[in-house]
């Protein structure tokens, strides 16, 4: 086996930038979705777009097209000019953002792949990263295409896409950055252990996947309660049968059946991912792996604590409107807990780098 070729330092910052670049993108999706801002753009110009109105009859003009959405119509007529800037500030922010990751990646890259510091197995691993990126945008204007017609919000289920497209985009960079720091002394192969860090990997996607859904629905103000939902353990609407049909799933904002099954569905994994990531947490600190381990084990313990307070009090908190400050903490947290348990999955891979 060949020795394993290590990377310059400047590239493992490089790499980082990527990283926390893509956090921040989601993060500031959050706030651009918390404050109804999503819609406030109205045409997908690439180039074009990358300039905001410069004169009050570029914003007229702008504020004009805003006005033929349904959201105006529907939720914001009578809109002022400032009002419509500050959501229009958001979603402007949010795709400079992501024009501007785009030159931080590209140049670096074309800088050091002729010093020959990318090899062909980081070129592949980052070609991945710029497909799922393309991915991402292209699902970001279908979502948003999404509330331009008939509803005045996203659809949720592309909004879940387009938000579980960008945390894989982060996985794969992020999991790409462990590979290229290198911590080949710590590798740890126990299968048992990858059993667990496995299963909880998936129950921590899968409980990602049911809040994208749960925030698009914006099922947290159907039931602001806790830990009882409509009094209960379980919501009313969802033990009636004749509500469990193809037009609830569809037209989830028609009626109150999905908005309470996503709920309940994002509360109860929330319950076996807390008990289990904990349990984890008590066992496999006592086996002592490794000093590296053992830290990755109270980070992991920590931000999974920490999501759930947060979960909890973004929800009481869902009274009338979703809190904007919670809301974007609560998916940071989301981002962190995801961080955390990739580190421990690769920690305990089988192949050296």
């Amino acid at each position: 086996m060949s020795e394993a070729k290590t990377y310059p330092t400047i590239l493992k910052w490089w790499l980082f930038a990527g990283v926390f670049m893509i956090f921040m993108q989601v993060v500031i999706g959050g706030v651009t979705r918390l404050t109804g801002s999503g819609l406030s753009i109205t045409k997908w110009e690439v180039v074009r777009g990358t300039m905001p109105p410069t004169n009050q009859e570029s914003w007229n003009s702008e504020f004009e097209l805003y006005k033929a959405t349904p959201q105006y119509q529907k939720i914001n007529k009578g809109m002022t000019m400032s009002e419509f800037k500050f959501i229009y500030f958001w979603e402007y922010f949010h795709r400079l953002w992501a024009r501007s990751m785009g030159f931080v990646f590209a140049i670096p890259f074309m800088i050091f792949y002729f010093k020959g510091w990318i090899d062909k197995k980081l070129a592949k691993e980052l070609l991945v990263v710029v497909l799922l990126a393309a991915l991402v945008a292209s699902l970001g204007w279908i979502m948003v295409a999404s509330g331009l017609i008939e509803r005045p919000w996203v659809n949720a289920y592309k909004l879940t896409l387009h938000l579980s497209t960008a945390l894989a985009t982060y996985g794969v960079l992020l999991w790409t950055f462990f590979r290229v720091c290198r911590y080949e002394d710590d590798i740890i192969r126990n299968a048992n252990l990858k059993k667990w860090n496995v299963s909880l990997l998936v129950l921590v996607v899968v409980q990602i996947v049911l809040g994208g859904v749960m925030s698009g629905m914006k099922a947290g103000l159907i039931y602001p309660t806790w830990p009882l939902i409509d009094g209960g353990m379980l919501p009313g609407v969802i033990l009636e049968g004749a509500n469990w049909s193809e037009s609830n799933f569809v037209a989830y904002d028609k009626h109150p059946f999905m908005p309470a099954l996503i709920q309940t569905l994002h509360r109860s994994v929330a319950y076996v991912l807390t008990l289990l990531g904990l349990w984890y947490f008590v066992k496999m600190l006592r086996q002592n792996f490794s000093p590296l381990y053992n830290r990755a084990l109270y980070v992991w313990a920590f931000v999974l604590s920490l999501q759930v307070v947060l979960g909890i009090l973004t929800l009481v908190s869902c009274v009338g409107t979703i809190p904007v400050g919670l809301g974007v903490l609560h998916q940071a947290g989301a981002i962190l807990v995801l961080s955390s348990i990739l580190f421990l999955n690769f920690i305990n891979r089988k192949e050296r780098s």
